[in-house]
């Protein structure tokens, strides 16, 4: 997977790499499956639950590429 950026899509992540949604769990995020998350921007999401993006796009890269 190419390297997740804010502008990615959480559903895109989800789809090409679930292992990621224990990450998204952890920090609040736990409707990733309705509508609306699915189709949020990982800065938008970010910005919605109160989390430093660029903390977010870290654990998330070494999660995609372990």
């Amino acid at each position: 997977m190419a390297t997740i950026t804010k502008d990615t899509i959480i559903g895109d992540i989800l789809d090409i790499a679930p292992e990621t949604a224990p990450l998204f769990m952890s920090i609040g995020m736990h409707c990733l499956g309705c509508p609306a998350s699915r189709g949020e921007t990982v800065e938008e999401a970010c910005m919605v639950h109160g989390i430093d993006p660029d903390a977010m796009l870290e654990e998330l890269n070494k999660l995609v590429k372990d």
